[in-house]
């Protein structure tokens, strides 16, 4: 893998792989965390409105000519970043990124549309509701925070939407799409001086002064139980939510080792307890999200009404237990969960749009895209004491979400 600044700011990750195809992606910190006040889901507006027209390219010109080059393009907005990627064959790389740097650089944000847009964005927030398990953690995030951003949805409400203009749009481009906050990541057969060459060539002329992202802002979560009855759903759903804005990296790493045991897998600790043994819950994970301003760990169930109460006491009395366990952790399974957690990344990166992708995240927010493959290095001697240590750390006071039918 390699690395190169180019002369304007623009940071470039290469990865070179076998094969025909390209995967690139471009990331920014250009996310909902920096459009938090009252024109929150501006960022997701912005993703939206970059590919409405350029200074060279219709809508319908930009459509069309995506259509032939990719196999598969998309973007995304989450809380800290923006991400745009595709996949295109390595013949067409020159042509992918002419297309790509006109996008991204020469927005015209056409009055034309842009309402038209709004509205079906407006339209993605209905959908948006009607995925059980992202209502459920969105109730959870509005719950648990009063301040932070990720207590309001990514995309806004239909109040900010109808408050934002194109103004707005113009603003936050030109405040957040700079070459100084730009990760393009690439993962290629292709010659590295081939794709340098071709990255300076149309990203390289961009120039803007770059102000910085918002301060990362972190609070305590409001430890309760929060119960909210939803039609049209047969059985309930509890997530669990505990923060880790607090652990220091070796600690990160420590609790991504034990989720592997914790409850990653039908062979998990929670999944043999409440699934297993109790016959309680059809469904049950946990999640790390180390992410920039959002660092939380969720623990996640699907179960009938009637053993809402049964499943969190379950939870909480395993997770009782582990503070105290003495002998579980043994250097052998310690070993083993080393070689499940390497093993699980690598099946994560094996697709090239996938690596890309976390190669451009992870240098955009960390600054540091061998995190990729480091954090999974050197695992094999954390002690079970260092485990514990975490263990009373995290799960502390949990804050917990019911949604259940009536």
């Amino acid at each position: 893998m390699k690395k190169l600044v180019l002369k304007n700011g623009i940071k470039v990750i290469y990865k070179k792989i076998e094969g025909e195809i390209t995967s690139f992606s471009i990331a920014l910190n250009a996310g909902a965390l920096e459009d938090n006040g009252a024109k929150k889901g501006l960022a997701h507006v912005v993703e939206h409105m970059v590919s409405k027209g350029t200074k060279n390219r219709t809508e319908q010109e930009i459509n069309m000519q995506c259509d032939e080059l990719f196999g598969f393009e998309n973007a995304m907005t989450n809380y800290p970043y923006v991400i745009y990627y595709a996949t295109c064959l390595s013949a067409d790389l020159e042509n992918a990124f002419e297309l790509y740097s006109d996008i991204l650089l020469n927005p015209t944000f056409p009055e034309k549309g842009f309402k038209e847009e709004i509205n079906i964005i407006k339209e993605e927030l209905k959908e948006w509701k009607d995925d059980i398990n992202q209502y459920c953690e969105d109730e959870l995030l509005f719950n648990s925070f009063k301040n932070r951003r990720i207590k309001d949805l990514i995309i806004g409400n239909e109040e900010s939407l109808n408050s934002i203009t194109l103004e707005d749009v113009r603003n936050f481009y030109n405040k957040y799409y700079c070459p100084e906050n730009m990760v393009i990541s690439v993962v290629s057969f292709v010659d590295f001086e081939f794709v340098i060459k071709h990255l300076e060539k149309y990203f390289g002329s961009f120039s803007r002064k770059f102000q910085g992202i918002e301060e990362e802002y972190y609070e305590d979560n409001k430890s309760s139980i929060f119960t909210k009855v939803k039609e049209n759903i047969e059985g309930a759903k509890i997530q669990f939510l505990f923060p880790i804005h607090d652990l220091s990296s070796r600690e990160i790493d420590i609790l991504r080792l034990f989720n592997v045991e914790f409850g990653e897998g039908t062979s998990s600790i929670l999944f043999d307890e409440v699934r297993t043994k109790n016959g309680l819950v059809y469904d049950i994970s946990t999640r790390i999200d180390n992410s920039r301003g959002i660092k939380l760990f969720y623990i996640s169930m699907a179960c009938s009404k009637e053993n809402v109460s049964k499943c969190i006491d379950l939870v909480n009395n395993k997770i009782e237990e582990l503070k105290n366990c003495s002998g579980y952790f043994t250097k052998d399974k310690m070993l083993k969960l080393c070689r499940r957690l390497k093993f699980k990344r690598a099946l994560a990166l094996e697709q090239s749009i996938r690596l890309s992708m976390q190669l451009a995240l992870y240098e955009i927010m960390y600054g540091n895209a061998n995190k990729v493959f480091d954090e999974v290095k050197g695992l094999e001697n954390i002690k079970e004491k260092e485990i514990v240590q975490v263990i009373i750390k995290v799960f502390q006071k949990p804050s917990i979400q019911i949604l259940q039918p009536k």
